[in-house]
């Protein structure tokens, strides 16, 4: 679904990125990991269309999509979420996830005006679709709740959400474990597993919870130093002698509990 070829990143003199090469496979949840400054981050801009490759490609279900803005690719299926959350706080969790379909009759000035008929009826679609997600997600009790009062975790899940709202193909997701409790961890992992494997969503995702991405990916990507590392099972990569020497420490080596 996603094939990055021989890309390259350079800020000034550095290189962030150095020649990686990957593919995220449809219908799949791909784990990409490594220590602080391995590129991870920079690579997924580069995918999500925030940042363009200083060289190398990117395709998204075989069309080159290198450069493009993350508008357009909006409209071709590739969404992104954030580390930090990036809802409308003051708009109820129902208004944010309204909020997502693109180019709306009510939007512009004549459809309110010549088609009030077409706007409600496609207004009322929206908020059905919108309530259908929020019972998938078991957001219910806060649905009329202010996105600004939501918890870490909640924000997590109505990121998600706002996802559901499109035809995604695929959707990468930036440390969506990131300051979220344990039991809200294993709701947004739940969601995740169902959203793959009943709704055929490809995820690619940067996380550093290593029982979060050993229980969702296979496979997981490594990083470091701007390259690839390797790739494997998430079992496979915690015991590469290279990844925790890299990135998990030797002391972690016996800690480190994939099989949940």
């Amino acid at each position: 679904m996603i094939k990055v070829d021989s890309v390259n990143k350079y800020f000034g003199g550095v290189q962030a990125v150095n020649n990686v090469s990957i593919e995220v496979t449809q219908g799949s949840i791909t784990g990409l990991i490594g220590p602080n400054g391995a590129g991870k981050t920079t690579l997924f801009n580069m995918i999500a269309g925030n940042i363009t490759p200083s060289s190398g490609n990117i395709y998204l279900d075989n069309e080159d999509i290198t450069g493009l803005p993350p508008h357009e690719l909006f409209h071709k299926g590739l969404l992104r979420t954030f580390q930090i959350a990036h809802e409308f706080e003051t708009l109820t969790v129902l208004e944010n996830l309204m909020m997502v379909p693109g180019n709306q009759s009510g939007e512009h000035l004549t459809g309110a005006w010549f088609r009030p008929t077409q706007v409600r009826q496609e207004e009322a679609r929206i908020r059905q679709k919108a309530m259908e997600v929020i019972e998938f997600l078991n957001l219910k009790h806060i649905a009329q709740e202010l996105a600004g009062n939501l918890s870490g975790g909640q924000k997590k899940l109505l990121e998600l959400g706002r996802t559901m709202m499109v035809d995604a193909k695929v959707v990468l997701l930036d440390e969506v474990g990131a300051g979220v409790n344990r039991s809200l961890l294993k709701e947004i992992g739940n969601a995740i597993v169902r959203l793959n494997q009943e709704k055929n969503y490809t995820f690619c995702m940067i996380e550093h919870d290593m029982d979060f991405i050993g229980r969702l990916c296979d496979p997981v990507i490594v990083m470091a130093e701007g390259k690839l590392m390797t790739q494997g099972t998430a079992m496979q990569v915690t015991q590469n002698e290279a990844v925790i020497d890299a990135y998990l420490g030797r002391g972690l080596k016996n800690q480190v509990d994939v099989t949940t």
